[in-house]
């Protein structure tokens, strides 16, 4: 596959992304469409976690959050129920975004459908990019949210979510969430989560 078409198929998912109007900061205070950071971020944190990624890894890791906002949780009932009808929702309407892009840009069938079935996390702890992708969700979460979420939550929420975070990582996952540098807040709460 050529670098160019990869690059442009990469550039049109941020050009999607920059319509978000959600704003996150960045770590020094610059304003961003809250999904278009999100998905830099998952591209950073793959290629530390994976040198060579493949490039179906790579737009699935830039895809993974494509058009969010457009899906509210607030569309959805309340409790575990509607949360996991959400999720399920929200991985086929990324999935269907990202394939629109591809084939835009003449991709093949294989690789879309190949995309389409990271972003719906298919063959998890089976698939190794499939199980490449979730580490670096996870290992996004960590780095960039974990705090914010951790302060908005009681402790109990906070390690149980830790708890199910780790449990999802493959041992390479665990060891580079554990060479991550944190708060001491955030490394506190991570060993006591793991403890228990």
């Amino acid at each position: 596959m050529q670098q160019n078409i990869l690059n442009k198929v990469l550039d049109d998912i941020d050009l999607f992304n920059l319509n978000d109007p959600n704003l996150q900061l960045d770590e020094l205070g610059y304003e961003h469409p809250k999904e278009l950071l999100y998905g830099q971020r998952m591209s950073k944190v793959l290629f530390e976690f994976m040198p060579s990624p493949s490039p179906e890894l790579q737009i699935a890791a830039r895809a993974q959050h494509i058009g969010r906002w457009l899906s509210p949780r607030g569309d959805y009932p309340e409790g575990r129920t509607g949360y996991l009808k959400w999720r399920t929702d929200l991985s086929k309407k990324h999935a269907q975004l990202c394939s629109d892009i591809m084939r835009r840009h003449q991709f093949e069938e294989a690789s879309i459908e190949q995309v389409c079935g990271l972003l719906r996390k298919e063959k998890l702890k089976r698939n190794p990019l499939t199980q490449a992708l979730e580490d670096v969700i996870c290992l996004v979460f960590l780095e960039y949210y974990f705090i914010d979420f951790a302060a908005k939550h009681e402790q109990d929420k906070v390690l149980s979510i830790v708890k199910k975070t780790w449990g999802k990582m493959s041992e390479q996952g665990h060891e580079a969430a554990l060479a991550l540098k944190l708060s001491s807040e955030a490394s506190d709460l991570i060993k006591l989560a793991l403890a228990s």
